[in-house]
C-alpha cells in the first residue's frame, strides 16, 4: 500500500499472469447436441488442445434447458428457435471450455425463462459466463475464472441483439429489466454529396419537410443518410453504453490478471468480410482500458486479426461448431421460406434457408462463397513476461459437404483447406498490418512485428 494510503497498481491495465500463460479463443458453438461421443467425426485432436489452456473461450449462441418441461414459450419472430438439451452442460465442459460469453441475438430466442434455465445448467457445470444478468448492472460486470496461473475476467455483449433482449437498470419504481448486456448502435448510411442532393430534393416532396435535416445529412422513412467520400454504412456508438462498457473493463481488470472482452454484432452484415467502422477504434480504446484480448464474432465468418499493444483482436472468429441439426424451428420461420410443417421436413426447410446464402454468394467479387460460413479457426495465445509471444491459429473445416448429422462438427482441416484458409485470413488481417505466416498448415503471427 502507498503511503498516501492508496492501493498501487489499482489503475493498472497491464497483463499480470504467470509465464507460460495460455488462452485459446473460438467464435460462435451454435450446438444442439453433444459432439465428443462420436469418434469419427475427427474432433478429439482439437478436444485436447481446448483442454490444455488456462483459459478457453467461445460465445454461446444456444439455449440450453429440457424443451419437455420448460414453462416458458418462443419470443422470436420470423427465426429459428435455437435450443439444446441440458446435457449440453457436461459436453461443454468436457470440451474445456470454461468461460462463455452468452450476450448475443439468441440470448432471448426462449425469453427471461430460457435466459434463466441456460445460466442455471452453466452455473451447474462450473463453467462461467458474463454478458447477461437480471438488470444492467449485472449483465455488463465483468465474472471472474480461477486458474492457476492467474485470474480471468470477461466482460460481454452484444451489439446485434432484438430490442426487448437488452436489459435496463431500475428507475425509481420501476424495476430493472432482465437481459444482456448491450452496445447500442445508430446506423446511417453514407453516401456521396451529390446523392445527398437529390434525396434532399426527395425529403422537401414529403410530409413534414423539416423534420430531421441538416447540411450533411437527411432522414427519409427512419434512415439517415450523411455525406461522405465512400458509400457504405456506418455505425456509432451510443456513448451512455460505451462508458459503462469501459467502466466495466477497468473496473473487471482491476480485479483480475487478464481480461478478455467479447462483442457479439453481426454489422455491417454477414456478408461482409470487414468490420464496422466503429468497430477497430472501439476494441483499441477497451484495449486502452485494461483489456488483454478482443474477440469478435457474429457474422458467422472471418474476418481480420490485428495486434494492438501486443494484445490481439480477433475481429470475427467465424463459426466453432454449426450444428444445423436444428429440430425446433417456428412456424413463422417454416411460413417465411413458403414451407408447411405439416409436410416439409426441418432439414428440407433449412435447405431452402441456405438459398440466402447463394444469393449472398451472388454479390461476392470472389470467393469465399458459402462454404466459408464452414471454414474456421481456433486460436491459441501464449503470454511470457506478461507480453504476448506467439499466436497460432488452427484452420477448422466443419464438413460443409457432410449431411446434416455429421455437419458442423470442426475437424482440423485438411492441408489443401488449411493453406486456403489461412492464405484468405493473411488477406483480410494485412489492412491492420497483420502478418501471418504459414508452417505446415499452421498460421502464425509474428506478435513482436
Amino acid at each position: 500500500m502507498a503511503q498516501d494510503g492508496k492501493f498501487d497498481n489499482v489503475g493498472s491495465t497491464a497483463t499480470n499472469v504467470v509465464d507460460g500463460f495460455t488462452m485459446v479463443a473460438v467464435g460462435d458453438l451454435m450446438m444442439r447436441r453433444p459432439v465428443t461421443t462420436n469418434q469419427r467425426n475427427g474432433f478429439q485432436p482439437i478436444v485436447e488442445k481446448l483442454r490444455n489452456a488456462d483459459v478457453t473461450f467461445g460465445n454461446l449462441e444456444t439455449n440450453i434447458f429440457d424443451i419437455r418441461a420448460f414453462k416458458g414459450s418462443p419470443q422470436v419472430n420470423g427465426d429459428s428457435y435455437h435450443v439444446a438439451s441440458p446435457d449440453l452442460g457436461p459436453e461443454l465442459k468436457a470440451m474445456g471450455f470454461n468461460i462463455l460469453s452468452y450476450a448475443n441475438n439468441h440470448t432471448f430466442d426462449w425469453g427471461l425463462e430460457g435466459m434463466r434455465e441456460t445460466g442455471r445448467v452453466l452455473d451447474q457445470n462450473g463453467i462461467i459466463y458474463a454478458g447477461v444478468g437480471e438488470d444492467l448492472a449485472r449483465a455488463g460486470a465483468a465474472r471472474y475464472l480461477e486458474t492457476t496461473r492467474g485470474r480471468v475476467a470477461l466482460v460481454a455483449f452484444a451489439a446485434t441483439f432484438p430490442p426487448m433482449a437488452r436489459a435496463g437498470d431500475p428507475a425509481g419504481e420501476a424495476p430493472g429489466r432482465p437481459g444482456l448486456a448491450a452496445l447500442r448502435l445508430a446506423h446511417s448510411v453514407v453516401i456521396r454529396p451529390e446523392m445527398l442532393t437529390s434525396l434532399k430534393q426527395i425529403r422537401k416532396e414529403l410530409p413534414d419537410p423539416l423534420c430531421c435535416e441538416n447540411e450533411d445529412q437527411v432522414v427519409i422513412a427512419g434512415t439517415t443518410f450523411k455525406s461522405g467520400e465512400k458509400v457504405g454504412y456506418s455505425f456509432e456508438p451510443d456513448a451512455r453504453d460505451v462508458n459503462e462498457i469501459l467502466r466495466n473493463v477497468r473496473g473487471g481488470k482491476q480485479y483480475s490478471d487478464f481480461l478478455i472482452v467479447s462483442n457479439h454484432g453481426h454489422e455491417p452484415g454477414e456478408w461482409s468480410q470487414e468490420p464496422p467502422d466503429y468497430e477497430q477504434s472501439f476494441a483499441r480504446a477497451l484495449i486502452d482500458a485494461g483489456a488483454d484480448a478482443y474477440v469478435g464474432h457474429g457474422p458467422h465468418r472471418l474476418r481480420g486479426i490485428e495486434i494492438y499493444k501486443r494484445r490481439p483482436i480477433f475481429y470475427s472468429l467465424g463459426h466453432f461448431v454449426f450444428d444445423n441439426l436444428q429440430s425446433v424451428q417456428g412456424a413463422d420461420y417454416y411460413a417465411r421460406y413458403n414451407k408447411d410443417p405439416r409436410v416439409d421436413t426441418v432439414a428440407e426447410l433449412l435447405v431452402e434457408s441456405m438459398k440466402d446464402w447463394a444469393r449472398v454468394d451472388a454479390l461476392e467479387k470472389e470467393p469465399p462463397n458459402r462454404e466459408a460460413f464452414y471454414q474456421s479457426i481456433y486460436t491459441a495465445s501464449r503470454f511470457e513476461q506478461n507480453q504476448l509471444v506467439e499466436l497460432k491459429l488452427f484452420p477448422v473445416g466443419l464438413g460443409y459437404s457432410e449431411r446434416l448429422a455429421n455437419r458442423g462438427v470442426p475437424r482440423l482441416a485438411a492441408q489443401p483447406e488449411a493453406e486456403a484458409i489461412l492464405a484468405h485470413l493473411q488477406k483480410l488481417s494485412r489492412p491492420f498490418g497483420t502478418d501471418i505466416t504459414i508452417e505446415n498448415g499452421v498460421g502464425i503471427i509474428n506478435v513482436a512485428k
